[in-house]
């Protein structure tokens, strides 16, 4: 089966979060399972190291109308990698800018106009290169091409067959934008009702994907369940239980080539199950990159890679700060966000020194070191969808402590002593003390060194690779075949 990805990010090109993992590492298992697989992106300045040499265009030019306007567009071949197919959507005047969506002043004010062209160009590009059986859209930069298939291109006979399943891998993130963006991007104005694009006076590009395509995913069962109720669908719960028997929560997988202990190319030693002393070392690697000279080995070190936001309960963390400092332990923070958290960090570090850590940035190669050289990996999410750190921790035998939501809760397992099973410790409700109470619980276990190692060992053995999510996601795309058939 021919499947088209189309999508506004995907590791290595451009990445601000984890939907460009799964975008990067999907296709090439959907390719050992037999699929064909094009995957489409904007041509932003990121991608541009990546394209060695001189450009080959697939198609040199496509028109694409506005209201009173055309832009043209090429499609540059971007070869094929892993056996997946990639295509870059070439629009210079909207793509060619350093960031994404917005710097930090605020979204670009023509995000409308450049994934509505981004979807548009990629329904016209695959009348050219290959229309697929379906197209897989991703969040809602991309949520345009089931609404634009199912009515400006309604009666193309080349599209009219192709099915299309939608994932969302984070409902707080859906395009809205003003009413007139209905004309200026040529739908007709009766689709701006309240069953299909118009949401609270505004045109909602993710809600337009739910009500048009096939089948959703969204990437945890646990998380599937929560976008229906009013506390996590951001006020498009409502939809996503009118459409109940088309959802499916699909766990997102991992890619183990590049987190794994025994073969990570980033860490100062290697280790595995069998052997644990390089994360010894990965431990003293880890305090030299932060600069902590005085951390006793019975010292737990708390770590933390993240987005600084409320949705990733720092206001709980913020709430505890002085209470973790009279245990014992120490904390390194690798992120950036929203500046009242960056301040708070920079505080708690002012006052802790040598106990306390932060940098403010991503660092690829400083994340990795955190997995592996931190005793426990903190996550006490207000919501998260499915979250991918909390399972690199596992295999990397730094044990959680998460708040039992989205993903979370279906990826971690409590800890209990007397049975010796379990992987980590949750917390159900959202308030400072169960978080402190979690943490405590842990530490309590890391002073048993015993326990604490077949805890370590339980999470190590966990196996979260792509195959099994790949395998449902390829019965998806069977049922809807099967629908349009």
């Amino acid at each position: 089966m021919h499947i088209v990805f189309a999508a506004s990010e995907c590791v290595p090109f451009a990445k601000t979060g984890g939907l460009a993992d799964v975008v990067g590492a999907l296709p090439p298992e959907l390719v050992k399972l037999g699929h064909e697989v094009t995957v489409y992106l904007p041509l932003y300045a990121s991608v541009r190291p990546h394209l060695s040499g001189e450009w080959k265009y697939a198609v040199r030019s496509i028109t694409i109308p506005f209201e009173s306007y055309n832009r043209f567009v090429g499609i540059v071949d971007g070869g094929l990698r892993n056996g997946v197919r990639y295509y870059f959507v070439d629009c210079p005047e909207l793509f060619d800018r350093q960031e994404l969506y917005g710097t930090k002043t605020g979204e670009y004010s023509d995000n409308a106009e450049r994934f509505g062209l981004f979807c548009r160009a990629v329904l016209e590009a695959s009348k050219q290169l290959g229309v697929p059986q379906i197209f897989h859209v991703h969040d809602w930069q991309a949520a345009l091409i089931p609404v634009y298939l199912r009515t400006v291109y309604y009666f193309d006979p080349m599209l009219s067959g192709a099915g299309v399943v939608l994932t969302i891998h984070n409902a707080g993130y859906q395009g809205w934008f003003p009413p007139v963006t209905t004309e200026r991007l040529l739908f007709p104005w009766d689709i701006f009702t309240m069953d299909r694009v118009e949401h609270f006076d505004t045109f909602n590009f993710l809600k337009g994907g739910l009500v048009y395509s096939d089948i959703l995913t969204t990437v945890s069962r646990k998380y599937a369940e929560e976008i229906q109720t009013p506390e996590f669908g951001n006020q498009l719960d409502g939809v996503l239980r009118k459409r109940k028997a088309d959802l499916r929560g699909i766990l997102n997988g991992v890619d183990y080539s590049l987190w794994d202990p025994a073969t990570d190319g980033k860490l100062s030693a290697h280790y595995s199950p069998a052997n644990l002393a390089g994360k010894v070392e990965c431990r003293d690697d880890l305090l030299h990159a932060f600069g902590f000279d005085h951390v006793a080995d019975t010292t737990p070190i708390l770590g933390i890679v993240s987005r600084f936001a409320t949705q990733k309960g720092f206001d709980m963390l913020a709430q505890i700060a002085d209470q973790l400092m009279s245990r014992d332990v120490a904390v390194v923070v690798l992120g950036s966000g929203e500046p009242y958290y960056e301040n708070f960090f920079k505080d708690w570090m002012f006052r802790n020194p040598g106990r306390v850590g932060a940098q403010f940035r991503y660092d690829e190669a400083l994340a990795h070191k955190i997995e592996a050289g931190a005793d426990m990996f903190l996550m006490p999410s207000r919501y998260e969808p499915c979250g991918l750190n909390q399972i690199y921790s596992l295999k990397y035998g730094t044990v959680p402590v998460v708040r039992a939501t989205g993903g979370l809760d279906d990826t971690i397992e409590e800890w209990n002593e007397e049975q010796g099973t379990g992987t980590g410790f949750k917390f159900y409700g959202y308030s400072a003390s169960d978080l402190l109470a979690a943490v405590d619980r842990a530490l309590t276990v890391f002073k048993d060194k015993e326990s604490w190692k077949k805890l370590m060992l339980n999470g190590m053995a966990q196996n979260y690779s792509w195959e099994r999510p790949a395998k449902e996601y390829s019965d998806v795309y069977d049922e809807v075949a099967r629908r349009r058939g």
